[in-house]
């Protein structure tokens, strides 16, 4: 009896802290949304309010998550290149949200008056789709409109899609609404792989230029692209603003690794914290986990795909080394070829010398039997000049003879012509005549 409520009073004793400790921590987690869903509201209404109301908000949580923070080890469950996670740190907490924008945009902390989320989610909620959109939307100081993406899968149409959703955040004027009105737009997106692997860059700016000079249209578009892959390649100025140690962080995989970084900087700390925090809800996880098996499902088909590759280059090598051998053989049929081709022009030489003798003896006969026809054509053309000469005097003549005829009978129709008009005169005098006698008798 006595063993038994000494055993009971032991357990009660072990148990009791772990109880007490979870329920603390269901408790702040709980504290810590709420605060954060009237951060947003309240950064709506007065935006530089909202920051102080934020900050505060942070520096009231209880030590007791950093006590278990700077005491944890070993493997993290799920680092921000989770994009559930990335989004679940970024929402939580904004001050964690407010020190990753003033890396990424070299702005100081006095510059950012407002940071509010326009787009966000019930965190733990159950997603039934598991491609759909974890990207945030972000509007900072009322003036400019920020879309942060985490993406850690190649799907070949990142540019595109970057570019779409750019436009996207441009296009929110609405009707009867000033073009002065316009908001810039920046999409910055995280990519654990390389976008241009002939000039890889840690971080790049892409903004609306000359391509001849290079003169810069507008800052109203702006594309930024953090390659974690490729965190050596981070430049002194990347470095001055701590975007490499942001890199860093996201790339974690161990606690070990995020408390170095934590002890840097109070935003990387207190992202470092909100990482524990969020890896200690069990809703969160459970959406990270759903997030990590899409992933797998696509490194499976990935994975399918170079298995694919790999067979289609062997493939590949198989049909060079099948074209090679068809070549050695192609190249012997066409020495063969060449052979017989040698062969024919040689005989064919042969009859084309053959062909010209004959030709020669057929000019040379041709030849003969022209000039025998030329000088037989021109006798029979002195013959008809001769007959043609004479036929020509005879012509002559016989115009000559008919001219006379002609001028004869001519003149002899003009002196009857003069005898007629002569008989016709004498008639019209006569008549005349006679009518004057008729009227005057």
């Amino acid at each position: 009896m006595l063993i038994n409520i000494s055993l009971g009073i032991r357990f009660i004793i072990i148990i009791i802290p772990h109880l007490f400790g979870a329920l603390l921590r269901h408790y702040f987690l709980r504290k810590e949304n709420t605060s954060m869903k009237h951060s947003l509201h309240t950064e709506t209404c007065h935006p530089a309010p909202s920051a102080i109301s934020d900050h505060q908000t942070m520096s009231e949580t209880p030590p007791l998550y950093n006590y278990e923070f700077w005491d944890a080890s070993g493997q993290i469950p799920y680092n921000m290149t989770n994009d559930y996670m990335f989004r679940a740190v970024l929402q939580s907490n904004n001050k964690v949200l407010r020190g990753l924008i003033c890396s990424l945009l070299h702005l100081s902390e006095q510059e950012v008056i407002s940071v509010e989320i326009t787009n966000p989610i019930i965190l733990g909620e159950t997603v039934t789709d598991k491609e759909f959109r974890l990207d945030i939307n972000v509007n900072l100081n009322n003036h400019t409109l920020i879309n942060l993406e985490m993406q850690i899968a190649n799907k070949l149409n990142w540019r595109e899609r970057s570019v779409m959703y750019l436009c996207r955040s441009f296009d929110h004027l609405s009707h009867g609404q000033n073009y002065s009105e316009t908001k810039s737009a920046i999409h910055i997106g995280f990519l654990d792989y390389t976008l241009f692997n002939e000039r890889p860059e840690f971080y790049a700016s892409y903004k609306l230029i000359n391509v001849k000079n290079h003169q810069k249209y507008s800052d109203s578009l702006t594309l930024n692209v953090v390659d974690l892959s490729r965190i050596d390649l981070a430049t002194a100025e990347d470095k001055h603003y701590h975007i490499h140690e942001w890199a860093l962080l996201f790339k974690s995989t161990t606690w070990e690794e995020i408390k170095m970084l934590a002890s840097k900087d109070e935003y990387l700390q207190e992202a470092s914290e909100t990482i524990f925090r969020m890896s200690a809800d069990d809703l969160v996880r459970k959406r990270c986990r759903d997030r990590e098996e899409y992933y797998q499902d696509l490194r499976n088909y990935e994975r399918k795909i170079e298995l694919d590759r790999i067979e289609h280059e062997q493939d590949i090598r198989n049909y060079k080394l099948k074209i090679e051998q068809e070549r050695l053989e192609h190249e012997q049929d066409i020495r063969d070829y060449k052979q017989k081709i040698e062969q024919n022009r040689l005989e064919h030489e042969q009859d084309i010398r053959d062909y010209k003798q004959k030709i020669e003896q057929n000019r040379l006969e041709h030849e003969q039997k022209i000039e025998q026809d030329r000088l037989e054509h021109e006798q029979d053309i002195r013959d008809y000049k001769q007959k043609i000469e004479q036929d020509r005097l005879e012509h002559e003549q016989k115009i000559e003879q008919d001219r006379l005829a002609h001028e004869q009978a001519i003149a002899e129709k003009d002196a009857l012509i003069r005898q007629l008009l002569a008989e016709n005169e004498a008639l019209k005098k006569q008549e005349i005549f006679s009518t004057m006698h008729v009227v005057h008798p």
